[in-house]
């Protein structure tokens, strides 16, 4: 692992990986959290709107070139940050790498291409709602909370994103895509002077002012059960949200332990209660989203119309008796569950594109690349921090219910 970082103040996170394949992700601090109150959406119409063309190169040319060098590659809003991202053959990755520094350093942000954009986004969001469970977790967000930005969406809303204009559009670029907020992340088989020098080729030129100071906005939660009808459901849907922003590092990680037991897998307590002993549920399970702006703990369950009730009322029970077992968390628990849990994450950054979105967003987010790489070593966990915790934050939840008439 190299870590370094250009003249003009870009982080550059580099790995070495045997292979024939390169990843890199560029990202920026200029998701959903930095739009202002009027604004929602136009994060994501930044995103859109980079790729339709450059000084250099049209829309047609970067399509037919990222399909002729890339494996893969996307681009990404989150509600923290915006990724951009691509695989390909380390013989080709300077020219891949170059296409994005191109989308990215040198859009035109032409009046043609924005219109069409704002209409494929309007269709977007027309979408974004056909799968229940997220559209339970929107109608979460917005019911649990009062100002902050998850209570809309990412993508924004009809009547915000048909008031985006094209200066708005070059107003956000300019404030948000510089150097200063900029983290590069490569996994490749190249050596890192060879990367370094791509890097400094394209990037090294980039010099946007960047004075734009961003404060995470947190507020307790609305406590409540909220119903919202959809009359194409056959079956309901549920989930729980628990904030998390008052825990600090080491406790997001004990709470990690405690998810892996209460509500992860097959042979959670959550699943053995409310699907194997009772059959109210197909699937339940519960998360842990510790992204900046977000932080919550959730547990999301699907059930009959006929069960709602009686689902809730295990799940409350269930929280509360856990709050004071004892023995669950004893140290030969603790290390298998650490173990378990660093599997998953080898597996999850196995890939090598994978690694490097996790590289980019966690330098974003925490300034840190820590947790990427070896979370738990160095962490003195016993059974009374974890309860500790626990009770810390399982209590006055928020719950959404989407349900059939």
């Amino acid at each position: 692992m190299i870590e370094y970082k250009l003249s003009n103040g870009i982080d550059i996170q580099y790995i070495k990986r045997n292979g024939n394949i390169s990843s890199f992700c560029i990202g920026f601090n200029a998701g959903a959290l930095v739009e202002k109150e009027n604004e929602f959406g136009l994060a994501h119409a930044v995103e859109h709107m980079v790729f339709k063309g450059t000084q250099n190169r049209t829309e047609e040319e970067i399509n037919k070139l990222s399909d002729e060098i890339f494996g893969f590659h996307n681009a990404m809003t989150n509600y923290p940050y915006v990724i951009y991202y691509g695989t390909t053959l380390s013989c080709d990755f300077k020219k891949g790498f170059e296409i994005y520094s191109d989308i990215i350093l040198n859009p035109i942000f032409s009046k043609e291409g924005f219109k069409e954009e704002m209409d494929v986004i309007l269709e977007e969001l027309k979408e974004w709602k056909d799968e229940p469970y997220q559209e339970c977790e929107d109608e979460l967000y917005y019911n649990s909370f009062n100002s902050r930005r998850i209570k809309e969406l990412i993508i924004g809303n009809e009547k915000s994103i048909k008031n985006i204009r094209l200066g708005d559009i070059k107003r956000f670029y300019k404030e948000h895509y510089a150097p200063q907020n900029c983290v590069i992340s490569v996994v490749s088989s190249l050596e890192f002077e060879e990367v370094l020098q791509i890097a400094n080729e394209y990037f090294n030129a980039f010099n946007n002012d960047y004075t734009y100071i961003h404060k995470e906005k947190y507020e307790d939660n609305n406590e409540g059960v909220f119903h919202k009808i959809r009359k194409d459901l056959n079956g309901a849907k549920i989930e729980y949200c628990f904030p998390i922003d008052m825990l600090n590092e080491e406790e997001i990680k004990l709470l990690k332990i405690f998810n892996f037991i209460f509500g992860e897998g097959t042979s959670s307590i959550l699943y053995d209660e409310i699907r194997t002993k009772n059959g109210l549920v197909y699937d339940i399970s519960s998360s842990i989203k510790n992204e900046s702006g977000i932080k919550l703990f959730t547990i999301k369950l699907g059930t009959s119309i006929h069960n709602i009730n009686k689902a809730i009322e295990l799940i409350n029970h269930k929280i509360e008796e856990i709050k004071g077992i004892k023995g669950i968390f004893n140290k030969k628990n603790i290390s298998k569950i650490i173990k378990s849990l660093n599997l998953k994450k080898e597996l999850s950054i196995e890939r090598s594109i994978q690694l490097t979105k996790q590289l980019t967003t966690h330098k974003i987010m925490y300034n840190s690349i820590d947790n990427v790489f070896n979370e738990f070593s160095n962490l003195e966990i016993n059974e009374e921090k974890i309860l500790r915790v626990i009770n810390k934050i399982l209590k006055s939840p928020s719950i959404q219910v989407l349900r059939p008439e």
